[in-house]
């Protein structure tokens, strides 16, 4: 498996993704009150991960921390 080159994530697509999952960790539930948010790919680059939106979700700093580059299922997300 090789590992996805990393992009800078243009500022629509961030303002997207932060919408979409209206400013909250996916994973403890924390709001932007409450942590830093930072924007997370869902299947890690390096575990070849795309740069695709559908792979992008919204975890607080110490969430995204605890996943580093694991490919969890637990934070992978389902899309209708």
């Amino acid at each position: 498996m090789s590992k996805t080159p990393r992009i800078s994530i243009p500022t629509a697509v961030k303002k997207y993704v932060f919408e979409r999952d209206k400013y909250q960790c996916q994973s403890c539930g924390k709001q932007k009150e409450e942590a830093s948010l930072t924007i997370d790919h869902i299947i890690p680059l390096a575990r070849g991960g795309s740069n695709d939106i559908s792979n992008l979700q919204i975890l607080c700093f110490t969430c995204n921390r605890k996943k580093t580059d694991k490919n969890d299922n637990r934070f992978r997300r389902y899309f209708d």
